[in-house]
């Protein structure tokens, strides 16, 4: 698991939209990170920025995907979150078997 100290996310209308458009909400994206979730590089997709997969479950048991980037502001760490999405079965099966 990689860990590094967060203080908050940073949130645009952008970024917003984008990750919604699979039904994920906002609420369930910042739950995904209070519920430690396992987080990985994302090499394939990090061309302009180093960017990381995290999986895990809601506070409900909804299992998530969200593709993210660290960002620092003002002396702030924040996550970026790119795209959020349900996982598929097989996902979820790869997951719960680590």
């Amino acid at each position: 698991m990689i860990t590094f100290p967060i203080d908050g996310f940073d949130w645009d209308r952008g970024n917003r939209a984008k990750c919604q458009t699979h039904g994920v909400s906002i609420a369930e994206i910042e739950e995904l990170f209070q519920n430690e979730p396992r987080v990985a590089p994302d090499p394939k997709h990090s061309h302009e920025e180093d960017r990381l997969l995290a999986v895990g479950r809601t506070s409900a048991g909804r299992p998530v995907l969200v593709v993210f980037t660290l960002r620092s502001r003002e002396g702030l760490h924040l996550i970026r979150p790119i795209t959020a999405r349900y996982m598929h079965g097989r996902e979820v099966a790869a997951y719960e078997e680590i």
